[in-house]
């Protein structure tokens, strides 16, 4: 049964949606998410519910401050488009297996059947409960939900209080002309595409994407610069790292020189870099820039805790958790280049290993 209270964290997912066919609803911290589990529109309280959100509360779900999500389970919504979705903002998760449903609590099974209790969540910008309203009565429901959503505070008010991601910012951790000599090794060899990692039938494959990421990567293969770049690493940011998390890193993965170019709009969108199986072993993500004062834009933002921005001055490190949705915002002017390292430890690696398997090159 749904038992979620306020303050509740929900679970995570990956359903089909209208608007993606495996839809990962990580993502979409950093704005007011309401999630309506109606069941089927054959129901007249779904009806009247999901009409109040695509009509009366349209002019809400801008994707920016707020976004609207159904769950169907109910086949016929899509085959008799009973249901479409409304960009930005309104979008319905096919939840046709009842897996959603299930791990949100809307079923109950009693005598050998199946029964559904729809009620709407209302989360805040870190995915976490502000209201949870049962649809019963769907004009009870409207009014309750109504008077919710009209009153939260600006987006980056919700907590009340200011908020900072919990990060890491280092100084220091390359020398000016190391930096520079990393920016010429990506002249001299160019970039690659670079791509993200997504869990598809139950492995991890490599996707292209340039609407979710634009970026292009050099994989440094001098032996000799990786072992500058661990011993910059181990000398002047595990130390504080340690410090800071209490966390001991004893390995690094991927070596490269990454390049935003401004030609292109160069971004990253709002994503999470362990949430597949070959990628569960990742503890922390660093990015060092390079050429901090060369480029406009292309700073971190970490939606769960506002709009906020971050920037690492050239040479130094910003360090944090591989959970934490992050984003890498479109470099406006310049070219912006990082060096993009992830960190983990001794167990982490057995993880690693274990998951192999599953990644599909």
């Amino acid at each position: 049964m749904n038992r979620f209270l306020v303050g509740d964290p929900v679970p995570w997912f990956q359903c089909n949606s209208t608007s993606n066919s495996n839809y990962n609803f990580s993502t979409v911290g950093g704005r007011y998410v309401v999630i309506c589990f109606f069941a089927s529109m054959t129901a007249e309280s779904s009806v009247k519910a999901v009409s109040f959100f695509c009509q009366q509360m349209r002019w809400k779900f801008n994707d920016s401050d707020f976004c609207f999500f159904g769950v169907s389970v109910d086949p016929k919504d899509r085959e008799l488009n009973r249901i479409q979705e409304m960009m930005p903002g309104i979008r319905f998760f096919w939840d046709f297996d009842l897996q959603v449903s299930k791990q949100y609590g809307a079923l109950e099974f009693q005598d050998g059947n199946i029964l559904y209790h729809p009620f709407t969540l209302i989360l805040d910008p870190s995915l976490r409960v502000i209201a949870n309203i049962p649809l019963i009565d769907p004009d009870v429901h409207n009014s309750i939900v109504s008077k919710i959503i009209n009153t939260l505070p600006f987006i980056d008010d919700y907590a009340q209080v200011p908020l900072s991601a919990p990060i890491l910012i280092v100084p220091r951790v390359f020398e000016p002309e190391f930096c520079q000599k990393l920016i010429k090794l990506y002249h001299e060899n160019g970039g690659s595409e670079s791509g993200f990692m997504r869990e598809k039938n139950g492995n991890t494959i490599g996707i292209i994407n340039n609407s979710f990421k634009r970026r292009q990567d050099y994989n440094i293969e001098s032996e000799e610069i990786k072992s500058y770049i661990r011993s910059c690493l181990i000398r002047r940011l595990l130390p504080e790292i340690k410090k800071a998390f209490n966390y001991n890193v004893t390995r690094i993965e991927r070596y490269i020189v990454a390049c935003y170019d401004s030609e292109s709009g160069g971004f990253f969108r709002p994503h999470r870099d362990n949430t597949t199986k070959a990628t569960a072993h990742r503890r922390f993500a660093v990015t060092i820039n390079l050429n901090t004062e060369e480029y406009e834009g292309g700073d971190l933002r970490f939606p769960e805790f506002g709009r906020k921005t971050y920037r690492a001055p050239t040479g130094g490190a910003v360090v944090f958790s591989c959970s934490l949705l992050h984003e890498a915002t479109p470099v406006t002017k310049g070219i912006r280049y990082a060096t993009l390292p992830f960190l983990y430890d001794d167990d982490a690696a057995k993880i690693r290993e274990e998951n192999q398997k599953f990644l599909i090159n």
